[in-house]
């Protein structure tokens, strides 16, 4: 029966995904939005060029209330540029590369509301100290989202020994269901906190069916390790293409989370959502670390990981420490994939931009060991994201791969790992 409600929960997200469309529409007929700064004050007399196919179909100034319309001549998909070089000065994109957003889907006779996140730009008088504390600060962010991303990699690991590639796929997961049902406007939206809890549940839910359904037979089978890699690249596969397919393929926001203005905090800025987003991360690496210490279950695994055989003739039912490892394991990274949504946007592949940072965290900080993924996702968010004050960010995984190949050069067992005898 916990099979079959699993299967209609995990199916009426899906099927909600694909007929959710452009998300929520507004009343009108055309594209429009407002802009503001920073300090939330409207930015005016911005350009904003509406084209087709190439052809422009119009533009529009924002007026003194940064508000900016224009009407398209029907349904159809658009492409929204904001020109750049009429901003003021003191005002830039907070992401330049999405000053046009492709694959814009108007409904017959609504308004399709289109936001760009207005911040303060690098010529708006950001020393180099602010700078690189802020990137300092926004590396803790997304080392912390790793952390809680990672764990249930490296528990998977550590009690199996299965090296799961599909796992960025329960990342994406939890932010499609957080996104169902807080923004796609097919059920009545929920807060994204009601969401973001009904999407870790459902994480686990999909762990559940990952080792119940497939894993557990494999095992039984005797299938080899390679084997059981090759089906976790497989279900990542099929995963990631459903999830386009159903989701499409272009970003979008969550709406309770789209333009903030930073709080100064002297040496930084920082948006209350990332905020929120480290203080979650932070109490969910804290309540693991004390579930894996104090309570009978987070010994049980520890003693799994250790040693199977050992652990299954002590009286430890292994099977179900493992069925435990994977639902908990999913729900974290199902938590990990809202707070990434959180902070940037839902994407349908998200979760495998970010899966070689987490295997890179999970063997910095030791095969197997949680405490280990937490420490290697801290310092791999930290260094990809500094490592933007002196590269382009198109480098930051190669930042964060050479600082894994490093670390693994001194200490091949990974910081918190153990040293193994060979022979």
């Amino acid at each position: 029966m916990l099979r079959a409600a699993a299967l209609v929960v995990l199916g009426t997200v899906v099927l909600g995904l694909g007929a959710s469309g452009a998300g929520a529409q507004q009343s009108g007929s055309g594209v429009g939005g407002t802009l503001e700064d920073a300090a939330g004050k409207p930015v005016v007399g911005v350009t904003i060029v509406v084209e087709q196919d190439g052809a422009e179909i119009g533009r529009a100034e924002s007026d003194a209330h940064g508000e900016w319309s224009v009407t398209v001549p029907g349904e159809g998909t658009y492409q929204v540029t904001l020109d750049v070089s009429t901003l003021p000065d003191g005002v830039a994109m907070r992401d330049p590369e999405r000053r046009t957003l492709d694959d814009v889907r108007v409904r017959e006779g609504l308004t399709k509301p289109v936001l760009f996140a207005l911040g303060e730009g690098v010529q708006s008088g950001l020393s180099r100290v602010e700078r690189f504390t802020t990137l300092l600060v926004d590396g803790l962010r997304l080392g912390l989202v790793l952390a809680v991303a990672s764990v249930g990699l490296s528990l998977i690991f550590g009690v199996t020994g299965l090296t799961n590639f599909a796992h960025g796929e329960l990342v994406t997961f939890g932010a499609l269901v957080a996104f169902f049902f807080s923004a796609s406007g097919v059920v009545p939206e929920i807060p994204l906190v009601a969401a973001g809890v009904i999407a870790v549940i459902a994480g686990g839910m999909l762990g559940w069916v990952h080792e119940r359904v497939l894993f557990r037979p494999l095992r039984r089978r005797k299938s080899g390790n390679v084997s059981l890699i090759v089906v976790t690249i497989g279900l990542g596969l099929f995963l990631r293409n459903l999830y386009l397919i159903v989701f499409e393929g272009r970003p979008r926001p969550f709406d309770e989370f789209t333009i903030q203005k930073a709080v100064d905090f002297g040496p930084f800025a920082l948006r209350p959502k990332d905020l929120v987003v480290m203080a979650v991360g932070a109490c969910a690496l804290v309540v693991v670390g004390a579930m894996l210490q104090k309570t009978r279950l987070g010994r049980a695994m520890r003693a799994v990981a250790d040693s199977r055989d050992l652990a299954a003739a002590s009286g430890i039912d292994v099977d179900r420490v493992i069925l435990a490892v994977w639902v908990g394991g999913a729900a974290l990274a199902a938590l990990g994939g809202v707070l990434q949504g959180v902070s940037e946007t839902v994407e349908s592949d998200m979760g495998f931009g970010l899966l070689l940072l987490m295997f890179a965290a999970v063997i910095l900080g030791g095969l197997g060991t949680a405490f280990g993924a937490m420490v290697g996702g801290l310092i791999i968010g930290v260094a990809s994201q500094v490592s933007t004050y002196w590269l382009s960010p198109k480098f930051r995984i190669g930042v964060a791969l050479a600082v894994l190949i490093g670390a693994i050069l001194v200490r091949p067992q990974g910081i918190l790992g153990r040293r193994e005898r060979v022979g």
